[in-house]
């Protein structure tokens, strides 16, 4: 399938180098509002080069957009792709305002076209591979979860050297007025869907702990939330504790209590992070959780070690490329366009905790998802 790229920012490197992985998807060109950026970026991976957004939903081999943009852009750029007869693959979320994604969602289907979000970590041996404990029961009946998103106190790193392989600055003032619930809190949302059914509630808390993150210039809003914590509850009775800051010490761990054990991982950004059991026995009068996990063996797609920069082991065209299979086999992609939109909506119920206060009662639901065949 034939795909073009609209943002040339930090995370485009990520897509690029992944996209290796998956010959059946070919790039067109790239495209970026800011011409310098966009120019080091078609040189530096000899990609052809469009001028304008135009020009790449004018282009008819294009079947497929990549929107890569800043999630502000995300509505805009999609609404357009869509307008003009392309499928969407977003980068998350599908958009900072749950009304613009219903209509894109709306829109796609309107017009017969795929529109998906990022992240697609659900794809992921890790993720499938709880998806499969869960299923056999590894730990009983599952009651509770609870998971974090931390990732130290960024605004005291380094984060002004961080460049992308083709030299793009990680685009701080971005992520801090985004905010890290919309940039990260999904990777984890993606997941429990799938698992334990359709999210019916949420109840959230979100606060800015820290007010003045840089030094060079203002932030606008310069009161967006780096902390929050949400208790969801999934139609299954399932319930889980999600906790998202860019304040707390690094932490990406994820805990599934279940009657007989617990489930974990240590880290949703690796698509091989081992999942560990720990069993509850009895001891006379004493119920314990044993301290030593057995490994729970990883269901496997033959993933290997991805080559690009950065900390992360994910890959990041896997969605794209699983979304392209299912269109030209007539079928929805795994990650559609309503399960997209219901991670959204829990997203933003729990970004926008800070003004409308602490609970909120879900509106969309999906078509239940089937595991991965490789993963069954």
């Amino acid at each position: 399938m034939n795909i073009a790229i609209i943002g040339c920012g930090f995370v485009a490197d990520y897509y690029v180098r992944t996209l290796e992985n998956h010959p059946s998807l070919k790039i067109m060109g790239v495209m970026d509002r800011n011409p310098d950026r966009a120019q080091r970026f078609s040189d530096y991976y000899s990609l052809p080069k469009y001028d304008t957004l135009d020009a790449v939903l004018r282009d008819n081999r294009v079947q497929l957009v990549v929107n890569l943009t800043n999630p502000r852009n995300h509505y805009e750029v999609s609404k357009a792709a869509l307008e003009a007869g392309k499928h969407v693959y977003s980068e998350k979320p599908l958009a900072t305002d749950y009304a613009e994604a219903k209509e894109l969602v709306e829109l796609a289907e309107s017009r017969g076209l795929q529109i998906s979000s990022a992240p697609c970590s659900l794809l992921g041996e890790t993720a499938q591979t709880i998806w499969k404990a869960l299923r056999e029961q590894a730990i009983g009946h599952p009651y509770l979860v609870y998971a974090e998103m931390d990732d130290g106190l960024v605004h005291k790193m380094m984060y002004q050297a961080w460049k992308s392989e083709s030299g793009t600055p990680w685009p701080y003032k971005d992520e801090f007025e985004v905010g890290c619930t919309l940039e990260h809190a999904g990777y984890y949302l993606t997941w429990f869907p799938a698992f334990f059914g359709p999210a019916v509630n949420v109840s959230a808390f979100a606060d800015c702990l820290v007010k003045d993150k840089v030094s060079d210039g203002k932030l606008d809003p310069p009161d967006t939330p780096d902390f929050s914590v949400a208790c969801i509850k999934f139609a299954s009775g399932v319930v889980a504790r999600l906790t998202c800051s860019i304040v707390a010490a690094h932490d990406h761990e994820l805990k599934i209590f279940g009657e007989t054990g617990i489930l974990s991982t240590e880290d949703c950004w690796y698509y091989r992070s081992p999942v560990h059991i720990k069993r509850r026995f009895n001891i006379r009068r004493k119920t314990i959780v044993s301290p030593i996990p057995e490994t729970y063996p990883l269901v496997s797609n033959q993933t290997k070690k991805q080559k690009y920069r950065g900390a992360q082991q994910m890959d990041f065209a896997r969605g794209i490329a699983e979304m392209a299979d299912a269109i030209k086999q007539g079928q929805q992609p795994y990650l559609s366009a309503r399960y997209s939109l219901h991670v959204n909506e829990m997203v933003l119920a729990i970004h926008y905790a800070l003004d409308t206060g602490t609970s909120y009662r879900m509106e969309t639901t999906f078509e239940p998802l089937e595991p991965l065949s490789w993963a069954r």
